[in-house]
């Protein structure tokens, strides 16, 4: 998570999703749920990790997470992707979400964490990584 330390950071990886915050994603005060954003980090870590595996893969640990601003509703996501460790069977993978709120137009890092997926065959069981 060094990049939070950065004075003025920028988007690290590639583009893997983005969407738009709903009402139906917020809490009582208008934010969006901490729990919704892992869960699209998880989609988009997935998409790309699965590239990648060239098959299927499963989330098998987050490293470390800290929100660093809260989410208003109607917030553009932007979700970006790193490969940071290609093991035997595992991905490491960054996950960073970035957000462009439409009333302030301003561009502001949310979140980042590391995921770990583990490609699996079609019986759930452990595979190798195709190596490129």
């Amino acid at each position: 998570m060094e990049e939070l330390e950065q004075e003025d950071p920028i988007p690290q990886g590639d583009l893997a999703m983005q969407i738009t915050a709903l009402p139906r994603e917020t809490n009582g005060f208008g934010d969006i749920y901490g729990g919704w954003l892992v869960a699209q980090m998880d989609l988009a870590g997935t998409s790309m990790a699965s590239r990648i595996a060239q098959g299927r893969v499963a989330t098998v640990a987050i490293d470390r997470m800290a929100f660093l601003v809260p989410v208003p509703v109607g917030a553009q996501l932007s979700f970006y992707t790193q490969a940071l460790e290609v093991g035997r069977s595992s991905i490491r993978m960054m996950v960073e979400v970035w957000s462009d709120d439409p009333l302030s137009n301003e561009w502001s890092k949310v979140t980042e964490a590391a995921f770990v997926f583990v490609a699996i065959d079609g019986s759930g069981r452990t595979r190798s990584v195709p190596r490129r």
